[in-house]
């Protein structure tokens, strides 16, 4: 009688067993995000928690930080397959170019252009480019849209207004041309005994954007392009007045003593404090100010120029954009979560709790009166993920570092320029 007991409970089990794994149980869905933006956790999170309570997908931002730990961990997770659903990419275009070649990322063309381009055109022009390849691409790569840009970056100048006051220069007039920065920089060093530009360039990518749109606007876009091709040498005459500017910088007296060995952190701060009238920051600088000195009275304006023959161009475009990963099993879904994060609504959230650009048009009438003076600049943005051809890195490395070289006084223009050159020769033959 036991073991026929026995034989019937075991029995049991095995039909309960079975008839359980009849039941078709339906996954719930749950996308996990990777990202490195550290002032955006908490408002990434309030999407989310929206996001669910509208749909019933869960969302999950995982944050990584610093961004260099954050770009190792995203490429260790392609080599070994386990990208998340939805993930972003540092670095050059190069490296976007890369993992779409490896087939790690969704081409989101035909989802941009459904419903006659509803999606795509809800971006500024200038932002979607940025991850965007155009036919017979440099890098090879199918033509396409391959990233969801979600704010846009800037690079401008930016001058102390009260500063400009106590100095006796009109708060209402920042410089136009490189002379008058100088001249502006020098009287109000001169009255107040403060540093009159302050910048990080120990971070040497704020030197070369400077210098990039201090070369298009001496040479012409045309002539800097021809340059990166290898037709143009920087030994150009016009190049040497480009490297002369800086040397003119450290001449003139105006620059922050420490200024080669300055992180950008350092400089902002710096900046906040009224120790500096004088500064070159991105867009993100808003958000930063306010946290450091929400009392600081300043304003940005466009690039002083060095001619009047060719036109200015501003260092800017997508700051920051998400990529679906081509693997996972819920791309559609993540799709569909960025629409949603690209629409009016979920922009102008993030306008208000990061200080942040839109990525969209449309929005403006929600920015702060700081960050709508940027959007000015968004017809005349340029950036090398969007130029034909880019520099070699080793090149950027030689100027760059040659860049703070002769600020420092250690090597002259010419000296700079041919060591660029030489480099860029030398790994041309190879």
């Amino acid at each position: 009688m036991y073991v026929k007991r026995m034989l019937k409970v075991v029995l049991f089990f095995i039909l309960v067993s079975v008839a359980g794994s009849c039941i078709k149980r339906e996954k719930i869905p749950h996308l996990v995000i990777w990202h490195w933006m550290v002032d955006r956790q908490s408002a990434f999170q309030a999407l989310a928690e929206k996001y669910e309570s509208e749909t019933g997908v869960k969302v999950d931002f995982k944050l990584f930080f610093p961004p260099d730990i954050y770009s190792q961990k995203v490429i260790a997770a392609a080599r070994a397959g386990n990208l998340p659903d939805i993930f972003g990419i540092l670095g050059e275009k190069r490296m976007l170019a890369s993992f779409v070649k490896a087939g790690h990322i969704l081409d989101l063309t035909p989802s941009m252009k459904e419903d006659s381009d509803a999606w795509g055109k809800r971006f500024y022009p200038q932002t979607l480019r940025i991850v965007s390849f155009p036919p017979n691409n440099i890098y090879q790569v199918p033509s396409g849209i391959y990233g969801v840009p979600i704010d846009t970056t800037v690079l401008q100048f930016l001058y102390n207004k009260s500063l400009f006051r106590e100095a006796g220069l009109d708060p209402q007039s920042p410089p136009k041309s490189f002379g008058d920065l100088i001249s502006y920089a020098q009287q109000t060093k001169s009255k107040l005994g403060i540093d009159g530009f302050v910048c990080g360039w120990a971070e040497s990518w704020l030197l070369n954007a400077l210098a990039t749109e201090w070369a298009i606007n001496l040479m012409g876009e045309e002539k800097f392009l021809k340059t990166l091709k290898g037709d143009v040498s920087y030994t150009d005459e016009d190049w040497i007045k480009v490297f002369s500017l800086f040397a003119k910088l450290k001449e003139s007296g105006i620059l922050a003593p420490n200024i080669t060995t300055m992180t950008n952190k350092e400089a902002e701060d710096a900046f906040a404090k009224s120790k500096a009238v004088f500064s070159f920051n991105g867009s993100w600088a808003v958000n930063v100010y306010r946290q450091l000195n929400p009392k600081l009275e300043y304003a940005f304006f466009p690039l002083p120029q060095v001619s009047s023959s060719f036109p200015i161009k501003v260092w800017g475009g997508a700051g920051s954009s998400f990529m679906v990963n081509a693997h996972s099993p819920y791309k559609d879904k993540a799709v569909k979560f960025l629409k949603w994060l690209t629409l009016p609504e979920q922009q102008k959230f993030l306008i208000e709790a990061t200080n942040n650009l839109p990525a969209i048009k449309g929005c403006e009438d929600s920015l702060p009166p700081l960050l709508k003076s940027l959007t000015e600049s968004f017809a005349i943005l340029t950036h090398p993920d969007i130029w034909p051809y880019n520099e070699d890195s080793r090149v950027i490395e030689v100027m760059n570092r040659g860049l703070q070289q002769i600020v420092m006084g250690l090597k002259t223009p010419l000296e700079v320029a041919k060591e660029i050159q030489t480099t860029k020769e030398r790994l041309s033959q190879r």
